[in-house]
């Protein structure tokens, strides 16, 4: 039944598809779809605006207009849904590409077995999961929860050969730039993620060079935005490929 009232309106122009403010709804009115945040369902929409401070871009605003009425019922049926298919139904991110969304390899066959296929003389992959990327990850992605977490610093895998086996087995990895990306928008992600996930330790990969040293900042600032305090482990690698310095910044 329609009548007048609070519904949530998505400005498709402004929005870049970051994906923020899907976990701030908690009636999951809100999904990414073709790079874009698009309302599911008018009856999932309470029309609070609970979402309205995530959005970085300014893209959403309540507006009063006819619409569906708010069903409860429908919306705890809709949440049921979503947990029991969470990686199977998870959105295509903000670039619009299918090979970025989401996917936990482990829950579609043993790690091993899966790298079997490609690995190359014996060399196996240790990665678990896609996308990889700090800005296409959606806090709420499946494998970040409780995850002992890998944040690397995009050079990092060139230099050090040994990433793999010495780092990311067992780890949810992130990988970014913190010098030609956006840092508002990461300390943003990274808040977003520790609010969310549970996050239970971080290593942070970064390279000797000074524009790599602002990531563990990034992370620290994430950290203090959700309240969090989370153990973390900065690890510094040389431009010829070695492990210079190990210290633990928290916890």
């Amino acid at each position: 039944m329609k009548k007048r009232r609070q519904i949530i309106q998505i400005d498709e122009k402004k929005c870049d598809g970051c994906g923020l403010c899907v976990p701030a709804c908690a009636e999951g009115a809100i999904q990414i779809r073709d790079g874009k945040a698009k309302l599911v369902a008018e009856i999932y929409c309470d029309g609070l605006g609970a979402c309205l401070g995530e959005c970085p871009r300014g893209a959403l605003n309540i507006i009063e207009r006819e619409a569906d009425d708010f069903d409860e019922v429908a919306v705890e049926e809709h949440m049921r849904s979503q947990e029991a298919g969470l990686v199977s139904e998870a959105p295509t991110m903000a670039c619009g590409c299918p090979s970025s969304q989401i996917v936990s390899f482990a829950s579609l066959q043993p790690i091993g077995k899966a790298n079997k296929t490609v690995a190359h003389k014996g060399v196996a992959s240790a990665l678990s999961h896609w996308p990889v990327q700090i800005r296409l990850v959606p806090p709420t992605a499946p494998f970040l929860k409780k995850a002992d977490l890998l944040v690397v610093a995009d050079c990092t895998p060139i230099a050090y050969p040994r990433l793999h086996d010495d780092f990311m087995k067992g780890k949810a990895v992130l990988m970014g730039c913190p010098k030609f990306d956006e840092t508002d928008m990461y300390v943003h992600r990274f808040a977003q993620i520790f609010k969310e996930a549970d996050i239970a330790s971080i290593t942070v990969l970064v390279m000797e060079v000074p524009c790599c040293q602002g990531l563990p900042e990034i992370i620290c600032k994430g950290m203090n935005i959700a309240g969090k305090n989370i153990p973390l482990e900065k690890v510094v690698i040389g431009r010829t490929g070695g492990v210079l310095k190990r210290e633990f910044l928290k916890g």
